[in-house]
């Protein structure tokens, strides 16, 4: 199964691209899209879903795991991101590619085993999981292959077999 990462960002969209196989991992690619801040925002996320758009047609993903939103201090950031996270989920389904959601800590207790864990805990454990050199960057990139682990695991537990 190749599964897709997506950390979702409007100036950064991590990804990461994972095959996953009989409890094994293979790293296809990773990466992030990114668009400059003085550039008209609908032009951005015209970007953010032509790019993730042929990252999808080259890989063929089967699930786009994403980060679920949850709201800040910062409210026109939150919009901002839950427009660009938008066109990432229309992105994935006008490329066939079902969508998973799950919360920060959901990914944390996937890839650390705790769900308190610190960000560099969990970018240190995705590292070792995918036999990375080192850890990716920026950070989005990071997050995008943990979540992508995230679902690995999930997709092999009894629970989501039966549709829990």
């Amino acid at each position: 199964m190749v599964i897709l990462g997506i950390d979702p960002g409007y100036a950064i969209v991590g990804y990461g691209f994972i095959a996953y196989e009989k409890n094994k991992y293979q790293v296809l690619d990773f990466g992030a899209i990114t668009t400059p801040a003085g550039m008209e925002f609908p032009q951005r996320l015209k970007e953010i879903y032509e790019d993730l758009s042929f990252l999808c047609q080259k890989y063929k993903p089967e699930v786009m795991s994403i980060e679920k939103l949850f709201f800040n201090t910062n409210k026109k950031t939150a919009v901002d991101v839950a427009q660009a996270r938008g066109v990432i989920l229309l992105a994935a389904k006008m490329n066939r590619v079902d969508i998973r959601e799950y919360t920060p800590l959901q990914v944390k207790q996937s890839v650390v085993g705790y769900g308190r864990a610190e960000k560099k805990q969990v970018q240190e454990m995705t590292k070792q999981l995918l036999g990375l050199s080192a850890v990716p960057k920026p950070d989005d990139t990071a997050d995008a292959l943990a979540l992508a682990l995230c679902h690995a695991h999930a997709s092999g537990s009894a629970f989501q077999k039966i549709g829990i």
